[in-house]
């Protein structure tokens, strides 16, 4: 049991390294006013992008399966972790603009260890949908890669 705790806690700190840096997408949704970064307009959009395109807005769906709790990190519009309450799903609105119309934009979520029949613990099932279309999972938990998608376009 504690060598599954301990690759699930080795596994999400490894994403959190991997997706961590310079993966915030702005421009998303609306902002408050007062929540606006330099550079961005109180509506969320981008000022100056250097192409200034932007590709259609997408609807993504991060779930992750099971019963009671477990800690779940996804990565869509920035990284999130935290403990939440099995079964959960989280939508994004996101909208790609500039370089990432071309090289994409990876979304991923990875589900915390929940027990299985066996009574062992095991990866929660995962999935993640794009436009209501199914893009990513881990097999109903049977795979202890995270669910990841590259977003284009």
């Amino acid at each position: 049991m504690y060598k599954t705790a301990a690759l699930t806690s080795a596994l999400l700190a490894a994403v959190v390294l991997v997706t961590g840096c310079g993966s915030e997408k702005k421009g998303a949704g609306p902002a408050k006013a007062s929540e606006a970064s330099p550079g961005t307009s109180a509506s969320g959009e981008v000022k100056g992008s250097a192409s200034g395109e932007k590709g259609a807005r997408h609807q993504v769906v991060f779930e992750v399966g099971g019963t009671g709790a477990a800690q779940v990190m996804w990565n869509g519009n920035s990284n999130h972790f935290e403990q939440v309450t099995l079964p959960w799903s989280k939508t994004e609105s996101m909208q790609l603009e500039g370089a990432e119309l071309k090289a994409g934009v990876t979304v991923s979520v990875v589900p915390g260890s929940v027990k299985g029949p066996d009574g062992m613990l095991k990866p929660a099932p995962c999935t993640i949908k794009v436009d209501g279309k199914r893009v990513a999972d881990n097999q109903d938990g049977k795979s202890p890669e995270p669910c990841e998608y590259k977003l284009k376009g």
